[in-house]
């Protein structure tokens, strides 16, 4: 699997994954094992947008959320602005 270095934690591509025609996906089977993710669990969907266009598409689960701006986000949304100006 592809590695990228995501400020200092590693992010990685487990899947690649489709969308049907009424626009719905299915995370694979294992990948919901490994995230813990149950039926009815709420995933907050996260959108980075540069030049006006969205270039990156995160998922996490809603519970989660507030940990994972401030640890994850956080440095990786400075470093992109920092790299802006």
């Amino acid at each position: 699997m592809a590695s990228y270095g995501c400020e200092g934690d590693t992010c990685r591509i487990d899947a690649v994954i489709s969308m049907d025609a009424k626009g719905q996906i299915v995370l694979p089977k294992d990948l919901r094992e490994k995230a813990n993710i149950r039926p009815n669990d709420k995933l907050a969907v996260v959108a980075c947008e540069k030049d006006g266009e969205i270039c990156c598409i995160m998922m996490i689960k809603a519970e989660k959320l507030a940990g994972a701006i401030t640890k994850t986000l956080g440095p990786l949304l400075k470093s992109i602005t920092t790299r802006e100006e």
